[in-house]
């Protein structure tokens, strides 16, 4: 699958950081991750730290596939508000998938004030927009419904809105847990001190078949290499997919662009919060540590990759025009644009654990619009139990459900 079209902006900026090499032998390990995205170095990170003797395979350049597209908006909304989500999986499992979203962005943080690289990450807020007025009760249902859940929010009205920024809704809320980070230099943060510690990474391998059984996992990838493995993670993202019978997510484009530096940010506030809607599909922006601005939007469904890339100019100008009406004295150009593939659920859940077809595999699909988050959540899930240690959070995101 091709992930992405248009010009995404993180490899441009950052360039080649690392290249790893192809596999040309046949290896044996104790977990081979497939995978070497985003989700695939916070898993393989998260088992070499446990000791575990870790491969990691990809059929691209590392992080060249959709963490190359990812505008790395760390929220801990899931795209299902809490309110609906206690309705489709019971109140105990919806609250604690909000606040596992919460503490993952705490643990982000952590994780990479450790790593040497800042990876453009930066603390801040966001503010979830009622895009009309007739959203603003359910907007107020998911104020009462955050807030019995313990987390710290605020909920704006018009004026409260008028006086902070430049635009003009009838209510919002403000989330006081967020961020923003270079997924694309995050990955290559990780798996370089994962591979200081003992992990194996080749790229531009693709696996072409998988055997499982009670005993392991037989890998073989296109040069006929085999990887004999006591356990696989599928991390692959969208393109994990593929493997299962039964379809466990919806595929959408979105399109984004990122425009120069800019002097300055009028009328975005004080912090230059996170902002997104309630619209389907929403608005999303936020800033960069170089001082630029993103926005994405413009979902629609996605059906070939020759369509997507036909529309990015005309998605990305919509874009431009939104943002625009958000931020009339804001002066800005648009450096690039793209468009990525991402994917959703039918409860706004990730997918992790184990699936009956596959002995001796573990899913890591992050599906959703805070899919890092999801993904340190996973690679957390994993790593117990591969360690054998009992984790709860487990049965929210099993594929039974």
């Amino acid at each position: 699958m091709d992930l992405k079209s248009g010009l995404p902006f993180w490899p441009i900026k950052n360039g080649l950081i690392r290249s790893y090499p192809a596999l040309h032998e046949h290896i044996l390990c104790d977990v081979a991750v497939i995978g070497g995205g985003i989700t695939g170095a916070l898993v393989a990170d998260q088992l070499v730290q446990a000791g575990i003797d870790t491969v990691v395979l990809d059929r691209r350049d590392v992080a060249t596939g959709s963490t190359s597209a990812s505008t790395a908006l760390l929220q801990y909304e899931v795209d299902t508000p809490l309110f609906e989500l206690i309705e489709m999986a019971g109140r105990e499992h919806a609250v604690r998938s909000y606040l596992l979203c919460l503490e993952a962005i705490l643990k982000l943080e952590k994780l990479i004030g450790e790593l040497g690289d800042d990876c453009g990450f930066q603390s801040k807020k966001s503010l979830y927009l009622a895009s009309r007025e007739r959203d603003v009760p359910d907007l107020k249902r998911e104020y009462e419904a955050r807030r019995e859940a313990g987390i710290r929010l605020d909920l704006l009205g018009a004026s409260d809105i008028a006086a902070r920024f430049s635009f003009r809704y009838p209510a919002a809320l403000l989330s006081h847990t967020a961020g923003q980070v270079d997924a694309y230099r995050l990955t290559h943060a990780l798996f370089r001190r994962a591979a200081s510690h003992g992990l194996r990474v080749f790229d531009r391998t693709a696996v072409t078949s998988h055997d499982h059984t009670r005993d392991g996992v037989t890998l073989t990838t296109e040069r006929a290499c085999t990887v004999r493995a006591k356990r696989v993670v599928l991390a692959g993202g969208y393109e994990a997919q593929q493997y299962l019978k039964h379809k466990v997510v919806n595929f959408k484009s979105s399109y984004a662009l990122i425009t120069e530096p800019v002097d300055a940010f009028p009328g975005w506030g004080e912090d230059q919060c996170l902002l997104w809607e309630t619209a389907r599909p929403y608005l999303y922006a936020r800033t960069t540590s170089d001082g630029r601005m993103l926005a994405g939007g413009e979902d629609d469904l996605f059906d070939n990759e020759l369509r997507r890339d036909r529309m990015v100019e005309k998605k990305s100008r919509r874009v431009e025009k939104r943002i625009r009406e958000l931020f009339p004295e804001l002066r800005f150009e648009t450096a690039y644009a793209w468009a990525g593939t991402f994917g959703e659920t039918k409860d706004g859940l990730a997918y992790i654990g184990q699936h009956p077809d596959f002995p001796n595999g573990y899913f890591a699909l992050g599906y959703g619009g805070n899919g890092i988050t999801y993904s340190l959540i996973a690679a957390e899930i994993i790593r117990d139990a591969i360690t054998g240690v009992d984790n709860p959070d487990t049965e929210i995101f099993r594929f039974d459900r």
